[in-house]
């Protein structure tokens, strides 16, 4: 009897310690744990993605550019688009400089994602310089920053013609080249405001939780073409220049203060949990440090808990908003 209260025991203690472990790992995490547990075990984007032809939209700065440089060092080809040319040329002279890749490696292709009419002949453009598309980066897109009431209509139709079905617009023709393939990856870069709500974007997370919508949506369409991969990646708050370009109240109105971003994730933290999640065929990822990453749980599994938390948040982050903070 006492030998089997000593077994007994002895398997609770373990299981304690392996839940204390898993707490201690997730406190200090950056992304979520099937994350985590695929850079620790998973495929590399080293092998996965060396070889194989990126499209990257939106790459002219921030999540897309860092994209570029680590995956010209990988080696794969590039196709990167934004609407900025200039800085397109910039980014590829960085690539070249950084990676073994040559000029025909690399395809700089302006893009302007609200110009529906324009994506079916970049898709070919990019189809015809490479022979195909392996993998295509959703990158491109916009934040915001406004209260709902102070906030023209126009913006609302803006954001959702662009992060939306812009998107959704060059996804239709590309995968209509993988659909022909029987293969490719659609890695789409949504938000962690894809799966929750926040004050002062109520537009911006329209057009992410649109975004994961369609592409959970579009997953249950594909089952025939079990080699095509839908990725929908979920980042935090990163260090970039995306809040340097966000709407506003207004079309024409700009923001003044970008505010101190030291507090966000690095981007080439970002870019590779982004690339490891793509190696892996992660259908969607978390990735962000905390207290957002554990906002995130909170609106997954307890989400009476998280609208009493994002309400204090939301309230003190209003009036940082309105003080110019």
């Amino acid at each position: 009897m006492s030998w089997g209260c000593g077994l007994c025991q002895l398997l609770a203690g373990g299981v304690l310690l392996a839940l204390l472990a898993q707490l201690v790992r997730w406190l200090r995490a950056d992304g979520d744990l099937t994350l985590l547990w695929a850079e620790w075990r998973g495929k590399k984007p080293e092998t996965e993605l060396r070889g194989k032809v990126v499209w990257v939209t939106g790459a002219s700065s921030g999540i897309g550019e860092e994209l570029a440089y680590q995956l010209s060092k990988i080696g794969a080809f590039l196709a990167i688009s934004a609407r900025r040319e200039d800085e397109l040329e910039r980014v590829k002279k960085k690539c070249l400089q950084i990676s073994t890749l040559t000029e025909k490696d690399i395809l700089v292709l302006r893009l302007d994602l609200t110009d529906r009419s324009s994506h079916e002949a970049a898709t070919n453009s990019v189809i015809k310089h490479f022979g195909k598309i392996d993998v295509l980066v959703n990158n491109g897109g916009r934040s915001q920053r406004s209260l709902f009431m102070d906030t023209n209509l126009d913006v609302y139709s803006a954001i959702m013609e662009l992060n939306y079905l812009g998107t959704i617009s060059l996804t239709k023709h590309v995968l209509k080249h993988m659909i022909e393939r029987k293969r490719g990856k659609i890695v789409t870069v949504s938000s962690v405001m894809g799966i929750m709500g926040a004050p002062l974007a109520s537009g911006y997370c329209a057009s992410k939780h649109a975004l994961q919508g369609f592409f959970n949506s579009l997953r249950t369409e594909l089952t025939d073409y079990p080699e095509i991969s839908i990725i929908n990646i979920c980042p935090g708050p990163v260090q970039s220049k995306i809040i340097q370009n966000v709407f506003t109240e207004n079309l024409a109105k700009s923001l003044e203060n970008s505010g101190d971003q030291s507090h966000k994730m690095p981007t080439d933290r970002c870019v590779r949990l982004t690339l490891v999640s793509t190696a892996n065929d992660l259908k969607e990822a978390w990735i962000s440090d905390h207290p957002y990453l554990a906002v995130c749980y909170l609106w997954q599994y307890a989400p009476t808990w998280a609208w009493w938390l994002m309400n204090r948040m939301g309230k003190r982050r209003i009036q940082n908003f309105k003080s110019g903070v």
